[in-house]
């Protein structure tokens, strides 16, 4: 299957020798290795949940599957070792570099919705020094007992 971003010849190539044999000891055959990774790859760059993957990757269970056998056996993080001590060895690695992604950074849960410019009043801060919740002023009608 030909895929616009799928794997090319070489990182193909680079990625093989370090998965599962293709052929499982006994059953039916695999699906394609290269496809069930074109088909990772494609589901963990768009985000989209896994029935939602096109039909021309096959059986959605199929490629979930794969992924969640081969994270529990430690495939990916050998891939990943691998793939980096391979690129260290011909010094294209600079480990003085470092990246963090932002988009998992959890903020605090009380860090939304604040407004810029706020002045930030202490944790240890009496109750009385906040404003009150609500901007509605008090009615009569709410201190009026029920009845009257």
């Amino acid at each position: 299957m030909e895929l616009r971003h799928g794997l090319t010849d070489e990182q193909w190539a680079a990625i093989e020798p370090h998965l599962p044999p293709q052929k499982p000891a006994t059953g039916r055959p695999n699906r394609p290795h290269r496809e069930v990774v074109n088909a990772i790859r494609w589901r963990l760059r768009t985000g989209t949940p896994w029935r939602d993957l096109p039909p021309q990757f096959g059986p959605w269970q199929t490629i979930y599957s794969r992924f969640r056998r081969w994270e529990q056996a430690g495939v990916w993080a050998r891939l990943l070792a691998a793939l980096q001590a391979e690129a260290d060895g011909r010094g294209e690695l600079d480990w003085r570099l470092h990246l963090l992604d932002g988009t998992v950074i959890r903020a605090h849960a009380h860090a939304a919705g604040a407004k810029k410019g706020a002045a930030i009043k202490p944790s240890g801060a009496p109750a009385a020094d906040f404003p009150p919740k609500s901007t509605s002023a008090p009615t009569d009608a709410a201190n009026r007992s029920p009845g009257c």
